[in-house]
């Protein structure tokens, strides 16, 4: 139990809100987007990120190291350096004209905590450590968790050859440009791992409305999902005339409703047996260059992300897919090209941790309920390494990954609370 009351650590933090402002207000002039945010991966919107967190952390005197994925990391080193650390952050790319807050609320509660540790006078007896993580928005690179999961030695094989999607240019040439190391990141050998971290908390803002719903400002997360992915899948059909018979047709688009709809009705019913999960096609058209009014689409482009909260789940899934396919295949006479799978594990929190962040809330006074995440997030890679971690959500009002994400300050500073106390709890 902390020797500090609840009142201290609030004030504590209630005093860095001008602090906290201007580092999102920062943040926000290194985007590359006229409308709304775009940090890119490994690009200049990142890269920013990257230097504002720097600037911070020399400015508060905390020690600062890169790593191999140029992961920046800043820490208030605690009274036994070799002990293992607690970590704190999450990520500070973005989405192509995102929001603000996606990932950057995480790095900047744990500077706000490193701050009321240095405010109440206290030194750890570990080092507590901000991470600024690399490249988790796989929609650049189309690989999962790449900055954490290069730190934690798990970067899946020939990720290093993957290609931005903007610029077709490898991560690996982008980690060199970056100040990286892609053949120590070749070597596995991880930074990060259960003998020198303690802990992972990662703070961020709700990627649905549910906080919103139920009129609160905090969440304890429950768990994140996992997920199987093809990005780059493909329907081959026959492009035809307008006045082509049903008989005749090798409909792509007609394919690709069927196959939307199959996996749709799949996700109704475990929905309302009250089984979570998510099916999006984020990419989802004809090609742009044969298609019009009068065709029959002969071609038709998606990618298709399934998550859920449940391993054995998400292999049944993903073994129904081909069922699904085979069946449409010899309906429709096309052919899908899956092209190669894509995906992550499902974060398990750890239940100590979680219990101990609500008991914090508590006695903060700050309301809060528990939340699974809709999303997919650091903390995963992180759980699925074997090291315990928790997370905690923010309200936010319209969403994530568009511009109108909105995240008051008063909520996030009362999630920056209970991270501090439990960190105060747990290291002081």
């Amino acid at each position: 139990m902390t020797h500090h009351s609840p009142d201290e650590i609030r004030a504590a933090v209630s005093a860095q809100r001008a602090v906290v402002e201007d580092f999102f207000a920062r943040l926000a002039e290194g985007s590359r987007a006229d409308s709304g945010i775009t940090r890119d991966t490994y690009g200049a919107g990142e890269n920013w990120g990257h230097r504002v967190l720097a600037e911070y952390a020399e400015k508060a005197g905390l020690a600062l190291h890169r790593d191999a994925a140029a992961n920046t990391y800043a820490t208030l080193p605690g009274r036994d350096r070799a002990a293992p650390r607690i970590l704190m952050g999450s990520h500070l790319d973005s989405v192509p004209n995102g929001g603000n807050f996606d990932g950057a609320a995480g790095v900047v509660a744990g500077l706000v905590t490193l701050g009321v540790l240095e405010r109440l006078g206290i030194r750890p007896r570990c080092d507590v450590t901000v991470m600024g993580i690399r490249a988790e928005e796989s929609v650049w690179f189309e690989v999962s968790y790449i900055g954490s999961r290069s730190a934690l030695g798990t970067l899946p094989e020939g990720a290093l050859e993957a290609k931005r999607i903007d610029t077709g240019r490898s991560l690996a040439a982008y980690l060199v440009a970056c100040g990286g190391d892609p053949e120590r990141l070749r070597q596995r050998r991880p930074e990060l791992d259960r003998s020198n971290v303690r802990a992972f908390i990662e703070v961020h803002i709700e990627q649905a409305p549910s906080l919103i719903e139920a009129g609160l400002p905090l969440a304890i997360c429950t768990g994140i999902p996992g997920n199987f992915r093809y990005p780059n899948a493909r329907i081959v059909g026959r492009h035809d005339h307008v006045g082509t018979p049903r008989r005749f047709r090798h409909d792509a688009a007609m394919a690709a409703a069927d196959f939307a709809g199959a996996l749709d009705r799949i996700w109704a019913d475990l929905d309302a047996a009250g089984t979570p999960l998510a099916v999006t096609f984020g990419r989802f058209h004809t090609d742009t260059k044969l298609h019009g009014l009068t065709t029959v689409p002969g071609a038709f482009y998606f990618s298709l992300d399934v998550r859920a909260y449940d391993e054995a789940l998400l292999a049944r899934l993903k073994a129904k897919v081909p069922e699904i396919i085979h069946r449409i295949e010899a309906e429709r006479r096309v052919t899908f090209e899956l092209g190669p799978a894509a995906g992550a594990a499902v974060g398990v929190v750890d239940p100590a941790i979680t219990t101990a962040l609500t008991a914090a809330a508590d006695r903060l006074g700050i309301r809060s309920m528990p939340l699974g995440s809709p999303a997919s997030h650091d903390s995963a890679a992180f759980a699925a390494a074997g090291i315990p971690t928790a997370m905690l959500f923010v309200r936010n009002e319209h969403g994530s990954h568009n511009p109108r994400e909105h995240m008051e300050i008063g909520d996030f500073l009362d999630a920056s609370a209970v991270l501090a106390h439990w960190v105060i709890e747990h290291a002081a």
